[in-house]
């Protein structure tokens, strides 16, 4: 299943906080709690 020829809903909006998880991400390292990350989000 190639996930790139599906039609999401919400295609846009879950690219762009994918995007901004990852600068987060890559900034603070890995090895902390989902919550570390979800308030640096």
């Amino acid at each position: 299943m190639n996930a790139d020829n599906q039609d999401f809903k919400y295609k846009e909006l879950t690219e762009e906080f994918i995007r901004i998880f990852y600068q987060v991400y890559n900034k603070l390292g890995y090895g902390f709690l989902e919550k570390v990350y979800e308030n640096a989000i």
